[in-house]
């Protein structure tokens, strides 16, 4: 366990990235793999910016991991979910293209996802799921959190587009439910990894979200897509439903909600 002062108050920070010879795994300022880790009230960063491209602030491979009350800022691929089990609550996650990507089966509940401002050529991407095989019980569960502007993208958010997420791998599988999502989120709301892969394959759902960048009428035509219609197509991506929390969350003492 790692107790901090307060988000940005305590601070594990570093630059590794990909263009100075980094790979994107060991890019990470903080990794993270024996099971049962936690981490609260601290931030982890890479201040490499945003035209080093890949820079890990925080890579995770740790089987039932609870960060509570902690912060990740970087701007591409900032958290790495790794594998296993994880759970995020009250947690700020900053960042550019792709920024919360990997094969981890994980919730993140009453967090606040802060996109920023990239480079003129680029277009912002919260999530790249990576799940590769239709039997993996992997994904991405937002839950109860809420999707914004971070300060230095306010005021421009209408020059660069903003996507709640893209497919790295075939069977990718990302859901965001009951989060607020600001009006910076395209109408489409999801964005191509190249031409048609995985629009067939993926699983990306959407339900009972509110804000202007919530409304699904203008939402991508894939297969792959859907809007979640009841509580019962929402429920197995709930913290009970996705990673079985209540059987090793409590022993942490986090807060958590088990079910929507």
């Amino acid at each position: 366990m790692f107790v901090g002062d307060g988000i940005d108050r305590t601070i594990v920070t570093g630059n590794r990235n990909v263009l100075d010879r980094s790979t994107t795994f060991r890019s990470a300022t903080f990794g993270v793999s024996g099971d049962g880790f936690c981490a609260l009230d601290m931030t982890f960063e890479n201040t490499a910016g945003p035209g080093k491209h890949q820079a890990v602030a925080l890579r995770v491979g740790s089987d039932r991991s609870v960060f509570y009350r902690c912060s990740f800022r970087g701007y591409q691929d900032t958290l790495l979910l790794q594998s296993q089990r994880q759970f995020y609550r009250e947690c700020h996650i900053y960042g550019t293209i792709d920024f919360i990507f990997g094969n981890a089966a994980v919730v993140l509940q009453s967090c606040d996802i802060y996109v920023r401002r990239p480079m003129e050529h680029q277009a912002n991407t919260v999530t790249a799921q990576a799940r590769d095989d239709p039997n993996e019980e992997t994904g991405i569960s937002v839950h109860a959190s809420l999707v914004r502007a971070a300060p230095d993208l306010l005021g421009l958010e209408g020059r660069f587009r903003n996507y709640l997420g893209r497919p790295w791998n075939r069977y990718a599988r990302t859901v965001f439910m009951k989060t607020e999502m600001e009006g910076l989120v395209d109408p489409k709301g999801w964005t191509e990894w190249r031409g048609d892969f995985a629009v067939r394959t993926l699983f990306y759902g959407e339900y009972m979200n509110s804000g202007a960048g919530a409304r699904t009428g203008k939402r991508v035509g894939w297969p792959g897509f859907h809007v979640l219609r009841d509580a019962e197509e929402a429920w197995p991506f709930t913290v009970e439903g996705f990673i079985k929390g209540g059987s090793w969350i409590p022993e942490t003492g986090v807060l958590f909600t088990a079910g929507l």
